[in-house]
């Protein structure tokens, strides 16, 4: 089979399956301003001024690979409490072991999650900007906040049932009411 040539800036996609471990494949994405436009659509933000996956690809034995890189985006997203534009800054690194014969995957109901989850099935295309959005959005901020906006207090209830205060969910709450009531009974 024939070896690709080494990725250059912004390629995407590497055929993986049939290539051989014979060196180090640098990787770099930097998608441009309309590429950034649509991947903050697809992700809910308010804007993407940044992104940029750089790495390394590593022959591990005959056919299988390991994936070295970092993640660097500046995103901005809406404040949970205020609406207001959130601008943070994301640097992560990425760890992806991509492997021709993978451990069996545990079957049934309940399934532990394996203690090394960087191995995935070796792919026939790597497809690295799809790796790229997935980090990007296993690393946003689940809850992005405006320095001094108020926490946002909501309250849930059937309706006509009377909503359960946060003070109620604690474990304790009951036993000061019980403490009250049992010294004015006794």
């Amino acid at each position: 089979m024939e070896d690709t040539p080494q990725p250059e800036a912004g390629t995407p996609r590497l055929r993986l399956q049939g290539l051989h471990g014979d060196g180090v494949r640098d990787v770099l994405l930097q998608p441009d301003a309309t590429a950034r436009a649509a991947i903050a659509e697809e992700l809910d933000l308010l804007g993407l001024r940044k992104l940029r996956l750089k790495g390394r690809l590593i022959p591990e034995g005959k056919s299988d690979w390991r994936l070295e890189a970092q993640i660097g985006a500046t995103v901005v997203q809406p404040c949970v409490s205020t609406l207001e534009p959130v601008t943070t800054r994301i640097d992560a690194d990425i760890t992806r072991r991509y492997l021709a014969d993978p451990p069996p995957m545990p079957e049934g109901d309940e399934v532990e999650i394996p203690e090394d989850d960087t191995i995935e099935e070796l792919p026939a295309v790597l497809d690295l900007e799809a790796l790229m959005i997935e980090e990007l959005a296993l690393n946003l901020p689940l809850y992005p906040h405006v320095d001094g906006a108020a926490p946002v207090e909501e309250t849930f209830a059937a309706p006509g049932a009377e909503p359960i205060s946060e003070e109620e969910t604690k474990p304790f709450a009951g036993l000061a009411s019980l403490k009250d009531k049992m010294g004015k009974d006794g």
